[in-house]
């Protein structure tokens, strides 16, 4: 039996985004006016809208027509807002792999992100690596969890999470690992 551990990746791996100013401006909106309308949608976005009907959607309720070169550079500033990682996580991880730990990543996460995430170097640590948008679920669902323990060939209970967000611990401990909220490495490892 292999115990596993599982990392989300936004405001784990790495900090939460910083690019919903450039995001606006280049909408040429205020920020006050995106922002919202930016969470109000992501969840959609999260579980496998394509890139065009998210930045559309957004667009749509701000008055401003978005077409495909304009999506293209929506998508690309917000993968550059995300891809900030924090050091202190690499190091984390770096460590649990050159240990021999079974690490794998569950993220809720668009498909244009998860291709880009493949590329990193840190994704190298994770052996499996499941992103929301490419299965069309998403955390808390009970489903995402299913499909992780299938892809990782484990039993829930073999598994330990980490996620910020306590809907998704929640969600986690229903299926039955054992989720713990991330409150930063330090208490990482002290649940390790």
């Amino acid at each position: 039996m292999t115990d596993w551990v599982v990392f989300d990746y936004g405001e784990v791996i790495c900090g939460r985004t910083d690019a919903l100013g450039e995001l606006a401006a280049t909408l040429g909106v205020e920020l006050a006016r995106f922002e919202p309308e930016y969470w109000a949608r992501r969840d959609a976005y999260d579980r496998g809208c394509p890139d065009l009907a998210y930045w559309g959607a957004i667009g749509g309720a701000l008055g401003v027509s978005v077409d495909e070169s304009t999506s293209d550079r929506l998508t690309e500033i917000d993968i550059a807002g995300w891809s900030r990682v924090r050091p202190e996580s690499l190091e984390l991880l770096a460590a649990l792999d050159e240990a021999g730990s079974a690490l794998a990543l569950l993220s809720n996460a668009p498909s244009s992100f998860a291709r880009y995430a493949e590329k990193q170097e840190w994704a190298r640590h994770f052996r499996v690596r499941l992103f929301s948008g490419d299965v069309g679920v998403a955390k808390p669902d009970a489903e995402i969890f299913e499909l992780l323990l299938a892809r990782l060939e484990a039993q829930a209970g073999e598994c330990l999470f980490f996620d910020d967000r306590q809907s998704n611990v929640d969600g986690a401990r229903a299926v039955g690992l054992r989720a713990h909220r991330w409150q930063g490495v330090g208490s990482a490892y002290a649940v390790l």
